[in-house]
């Protein structure tokens, strides 16, 4: 299916944005500003900007994991109050409380980023539940690591999914590793054949091709609003980054880091498929290369200078009242 201009660079500033966003979180943290812990999305872009590019924010829920900037930004979260919510200010998206790992924004249909390993498809059972019984043509992405498919939550989740003909797309993101594990080693079997034995269609794409994912999610987004009911998407790709910021590292070969920035960058990947079928001009790209580096130094200065919440908030959005 051949995007509109407007759709290849809204893609592109998308990617862009989330990789300047990470690459200057990294520096940043480094220098001891940024609390908590980090875990950076830089090498799988076109994953989170893939799906969430067709998808709307007024009925469509996704839900993250603790690697979940790359999955906000994707979905339209504002990148400053990210950022002030990562420097847990009080103008961040949830006050400061959420930090890195716990960053949400309802009014964005993003249900929130998760420390809990397979914690976000029970959230996007709930959605799509809630889209179904409404009637509202909306359909609910959980976002799931490698190591994550052998949690318990997640395969109960595929089950119901099943069970009850729910619009979900089970995204897996398969970057090699759950945390220091190879997944070739942890995992048995293929993430596809779990999804087939359930009774949904699973696929395998290539992660680092934003166009892949882009038509294997836009099938299985179109089956599960016609009421075809769930889908598996499994994409791999890669991580450039640790587990965590501080990582060592040591479970991976020697200049292996070094080799996917080369050979498995979805972003230059995306520019070379683009200007060399003249899609798009080199000096368009550039252009958002240049605004996203505007951008992002913005909303760390204004991150940093921005007041941290008063004591009093830490009694605030705790309980909900419903009366």
């Amino acid at each position: 299916m051949q995007l509109s201009r407007e759709e290849l660079l809204s893609a592109y500033r998308r990617m862009r944005t989330i990789r300047e966003f990470e690459e200057r979180l990294n520096v940043e943290f480094q220098s001891g500003t940024v609390p908590g812990f980090l875990h950076l999305y830089s090498g799988q872009e076109a994953i989170a900007v893939g799906i969430c590019e067709q998808l709307d924010d007024d009925r469509d829920y996704i839900g993250s994991t603790h690697r979940g900037h790359g999955h906000c930004i994707a979905k339209g979260v504002d990148v400053k109050g990210m950022m002030n919510e990562i420097y847990c200010k009080s103008t961040g998206v949830c006050g400061g409380k959420g930090g890195s790992m716990h960053i949400a924004d309802l009014d964005k249909g993003m249900l929130g980023a998760n420390a809990i390993v397979g914690g976000a498809p029970p959230l996007a059972i709930g959605a799509a539940l809630t889209a179904k019984t409404l009637k509202t043509g909306g359909v609910a992405v959980p976002f799931i690591g490698d190591g994550a498919t052998n949690q318990g939550t997640v395969a109960e989740a595929m089950n119901m999914a099943c069970v009850l003909n729910l619009p979900v797309v089970f995204m897996f993101e398969n970057n090699g590793y759950a945390e220091f594990t190879a997944a070739s080693y942890a995992t048995a079997g293929s993430i596809e054949a779990r999804a087939e034995a359930y009774g949904m269609p699973g696929t395998t794409v290539d992660g680092a091709d934003f166009f892949a994912v882009h038509e294997a999610a836009r099938e299985a987004i179109e089956r599960a609003r016609n009421g075809g009911g769930p889908s598996c998407i499994e994409a791999k790709a890669y991580r450039f980054w640790g587990h965590f910021q501080g990582d060592p590292q040591v479970y991976r070969e020697k200049d292996e880091v070094k080799n996917l920035r080369e050979n498995f960058d979805c972003l230059k990947n995306f520019r070379t498929r683009v200007t060399e079928a003249a899609l798009l001009d080199g000096d368009d790209l550039d252009a958002i290369d240049a605004e996203v580096l505007a951008l992002i130094d913005e909303a760390v200065t204004e991150a940093k200078a921005a007041p941290e919440p008063s004591p009093e908030a830490l009694h605030e959005d705790v309980y909900v009242s419903y009366q």
